[in-house]
């Protein structure tokens, strides 16, 4: 099982990555842009995910993952059960989560080219 404790070693371990008390939710952002979220009661973590995939994502684990309440859908969000993951797999979800927030080259020296697009632009 994964803790608040784990994620915020990984998270901010990252480049340019602040973390926040916000309306007693504890977040991590990069400049104005949040990209992982945990609920009040430390359950749940929102994080940073491409709205195409995410369907699947949900669909392939219910058990583990589920879309984020309705007001926020317009965004790149979903959410997961910490109780439900492993620690490789809250690495890959934090990583890649920050990778949308930052620059690519930034993501790039830091975690190699997008195992999606490939090189970074530059």
């Amino acid at each position: 099982m994964v803790t608040v404790e784990d994620v915020r070693r990984v998270a901010s371990s990252l480049p340019r990555t602040e973390e926040h008390l916000i309306r007693d939710r504890i977040k991590f952002r990069v400049g104005k842009i949040v990209y992982l979220a945990f609920s009040a009661d430390e359950e749940w973590m929102g994080f940073a995910f491409p709205k195409e995939e995410r369907a699947a994502l949900v669909a392939g684990e219910p058990d583990k993952f589920h879309m984020p309440r309705l007001s926020d859908q317009r965004f790149n969000w979903v959410e997961v059960r910490l109780a439900a993951l492993d620690e490789e797999e809250m690495r890959e979800l934090v990583q890649e989560a920050w990778r949308m927030v930052v620059p690519k080259r930034v993501a790039a020296a830091r975690l190699g080219p997008s195992p999606v697009t490939g090189a970074p632009r530059r």
